[in-house]
């Protein structure tokens, strides 16, 4: 138990490391903006990654213990939902309702889109 939980917090410290520069990067890339590209881009990446972790788990029997490293851990610091939501609302309060729009219809189509894609394409290569 001890070994699952250091491997998550681990996992978990990377994730929020790559969170941290991947979205100073792109929000730098995009600045000025009151649309918030680094965390849609981190949103869709790590809807990608978990759906890709979880497709091949099974297929190529993934330790329960890699499983959480990979997926509670570094997906779990990556992803961004809190921010999300923070933002979210942070647009609609400020009367950015276009932007607001896009970014919540963008994270919820785009990473479904993005989770169910790798799902699909391990399923149809074994």
């Amino acid at each position: 138990m001890m070994k699952s939980i250091a491997l998550i917090g681990l996992g978990g410290a990377i994730g929020t490391i790559l969170r941290y520069l991947i979205t100073n990067l792109t929000e730098a890339r995009f600045a000025p903006s009151h649309f918030p590209y680094g965390t849609l881009l981190v949103n869709i990446t790590g809807c990608f990654a978990i759906g890709l972790i979880y497709a091949l788990s099974g297929k190529l029997n993934i330790s329960p213990e890699l499983r959480g490293f990979l997926a509670t851990g570094i997906c779990g610091g990556y992803t961004t939902f809190s921010a999300f939501s923070y933002q979210s609302i942070s647009l609609m309060r400020e009367g950015h309702t276009t932007q607001f729009v896009a970014y919540v219809f963008g994270s919820l189509i785009l990473g479904m889109a993005a989770t169910l894609l790798p799902i699909i394409v391990v399923d149809r290569l074994s």
